[in-house]
């Protein structure tokens, strides 16, 4: 599984970001430009993921961990942001709500 940490994401350009939190997570603050498609939804909502490669973050990691082992098993081109939205936010980045 391919994996990120928060100053690579915070430096990558053109690369879509998906945030596989809850609804009510992701209302609450998330990285900007990042589209909300629940971890709990993923397997109904594949075709609002991104062409191409693409970035997953939740929380902490654990979550998006477990969409892109289930996403890479399907053929998609998707990479793990460790540390999460959390440690986005720790790091002092900015967040939307």
């Amino acid at each position: 599984m391919k994996s990120i940490d928060i100053a690579q994401l915070a430096a990558r350009e053109g690369v879509p970001l998906v945030d596989v939190r809850e609804r009510d997570e992701y209302a609450s603050g998330h990285v900007p430009g990042a589209i909300n498609i629940p971890l709990s939804e993923l397997v109904d909502r594949l075709e609002d993921l991104p062409e191409g490669a693409f970035d997953v973050i939740c929380l902490a990691g654990g979550r998006s961990a477990r969409a892109v082992k289930a996403l890479e098993s399907q053929g998609y081109d998707a990479t793990n942001v460790e540390g999460g939205t959390s440690e986005w936010i720790a790091q002092g980045h900015p967040v939307e709500k």
